[in-house]
């Protein structure tokens, strides 16, 4: 009887001592949140005032009033994960707020030097589209409780990613702004569907790969030393890839066609972990650039002729490997559907194949194609007097951007002091140039540390999920933003070429905005179930 009643009494101490650590550590960490917040909320508040004292050498508190009603915000979605998220990462909402913070007052700084004022004020409508981005990232969190649902949606989250990035071909609604064609533009109002397809091909990518992953891991053939995957198992990737084609050659949009891809590549590497894929995924960019200088640096017409065969055989390959497994799989279980699916892609790819046969190597500057070839010579001959003068395609952005990061030097000119606004699109794709002039080196990479802070905790959270959707779908989301980064701070340094992507959190526009604080809620929500079921208590 004493024995029972002992035994009963360490089972209440430790029921007790479980609920007491549930509700201390979640609070802990929301505590650590909200101290984090004001911190954010102090050097977003700071560079406001710093930009208005160097600038106006006065302070207008109506910026301010409105960047106090974002701020509100901010802690309106700290209240909100107190509550349906208690366990998510503390770090990820101080960040994404102060990346956003500074965002606007460079924005505001240039919107001074301009004399934007109104709604015409690129920092009035970046607050508006900010408490948009917010607020979609408060409805993620409270819809969707456990993101493991996501996972029964992946192939229609395909097909609303296929239809997004149709969407800007479709007439009447479809648009072209500053020379790509990855816009819809509807009363008044315009917006990148392309943003919003990278969640939803992230969400696709991780959930076929949960699915797929046994038979991309088995191996096939060893060449040099390096275990390559089977023939039949390059199929997902050889779909991508011609989707990025797509992407690039029609729409002419360099930077989401580098993006997509290299995000299936990296999930694909994560979810397998054969290096095999890493390689096959540079040929496939070695080999996508080979095809693109071929159609518009050929020096004859035989050379452009060459690589639109090339792409013929490709989209042939690709959509006839595509016909025969769907006949193998009518064989196999029977069923129209596949017999139906098979005719479709055999036929589709004989139009396609019919088409650009009789396509005239003349009209490809019509197409995308002509827009990627002349960042690419901007990028090869930006310091070139015929490249930096040309009217249209010049290499004048990316130098001036240059000149404006070497005059701010190590610590920049200070906020208001510099002319960031002599930079064409200096608050949108060329708004790290504008904090590499005012606060030089060390303010530059101090946002890229923050970027990096925010990477890694995604990271991380993948590292510690349960199951493999977990950990692909945080990979992805981070990667997503490591990419972007990288493709933007690299094309503004003439590391690489110009791709007309955005900071994420920082450049002007509603899109990228709207997609980088859901892709925050979504992180946000996979580090509460993180958390959630690794937390042991010991007795």
């Amino acid at each position: 009887m004493t024995s029972a009643l002992q035994t009963g009494m360490i089972q209440i101490r430790d029921a007790t001592e479980a609920i007491r650590v549930r509700i201390r550590n979640p609070q802990k960490m929301r505590a650590l949140e909200l101290f984090l917040l004001v911190i954010a909320w102090a050097i977003a508040g700071a560079a406001m005032l710093l930009v208005q004292i160097g600038a106006l050498e006065a302070i207008d508190l109506t910026l301010l009033y409105l960047f106090g009603g974002l701020a509100a915000m901010t802690l309106v979605m700290h209240v909100v994960l107190r509550f349906v998220a208690r366990d998510a990462d503390p770090f990820l909402l101080p960040i994404a707020t102060a990346l956003n913070g500074i965002g606007i007052a460079m924005i505001y700084r240039i919107d001074i030097a301009r004399g934007d004022l109104g709604w015409d004020a690129a920092g009035i409508r970046q607050i508006v589209w900010a408490a948009v981005a917010m607020t979609a990232a408060i409805v993620v969190l409270l819809v969707i409780r456990n993101h493991r649902v996501l996972l029964r949606y992946r192939f229609t989250a395909m097909a609303i990613a296929f239809v997004l990035l149709l969407l800007p071909m479709i007439p009447g609604i479809g648009a072209t702004i500053n020379g790509a064609q990855v816009w819809i533009s509807v009363g008044g109002f315009s917006f990148q569907p392309g943003e919003i397809a990278k969640i939803a091909l992230a969400i696709f990518f991780a959930g076929y790969l949960v699915t797929a992953r046994d038979s991309l891991s088995i191996a096939g053939r060893k060449v040099l030393g390096l275990q390559l995957p089977r023939l039949r198992d390059l199929g997902p990737i050889a779909v991508v890839w011609a989707m990025c084609m797509m992407v690039l050659v029609v729409q002419g949009d360099l930077g989401t066609g580098l993006l997509y891809f290299g995000l299936f590549t990296v999930m694909l590497y994560v979810a397998t972990g054969r290096r095999s894929w890493i390689v096959i995924g540079l040929a496939l960019v070695v080999l996508a650039g080979a095809l693109l200088w071929l159609l518009t640096r050929g020096e004859s017409e035989w050379m452009q002729r060459v690589g639109i065969g090339v792409i013929v055989l490709s989209v042939l390959g690709i959509l006839g490997a595509f016909a025969v497994m769907a006949v193998l799989r009518w064989r196999a279980d029977g069923g129209i559907g596949w017999l139906v699916s098979s005719v479709l892609a055999a036929g589709l790819g004989i139009v396609v194949a019919f088409v650009l046969l009789r396509l005239d190597p003349a009209s490809l500057e019509g197409l995308g194609i002509g827009r990627v070839e002349s960042r690419v010579e901007g990028w090869l001959r930006a310091f070139d007097q015929d490249v930096f003068a040309r009217p249209s395609g010049s290499s004048y952005q990316l130098v001036t951007g240059i000149f404006g990061m070497a005059a701010g030097g190590l610590i920049g000119t200070g906020l208001g002091l510099g002319r960031p606004d002599l930079v064409p699109h200096a608050e949108s794709d060329f708004i790290m140039a504008s904090i590499g002039e005012e606060l030089g080196m060390v303010g530059m990479f101090a946002v890229l540390a923050l970027f990096m802070v925010l990477v890694s905790r995604g990271i991380r959270i993948g590292y510690l999920g349960s199951d493999d959707f977990t950990k692909l779908l945080a990979v992805g989301l981070a990667f997503v933003i490591a990419l972007q980064v990288f493709i933007v701070v690299g094309g503004v340094t003439r590391v690489i070429p110009l791709t007309g992507l955005t900071t994420p959190f920082m450049a002007a526009g509603g899109s990228s905005l709207v997609a980088n604080w859901i892709i925050v809620a979504l992180l946000l929500r996979l580090s509460d179930t993180v958390r959630l079921q690794r937390r042991v208590v010991t007795p």
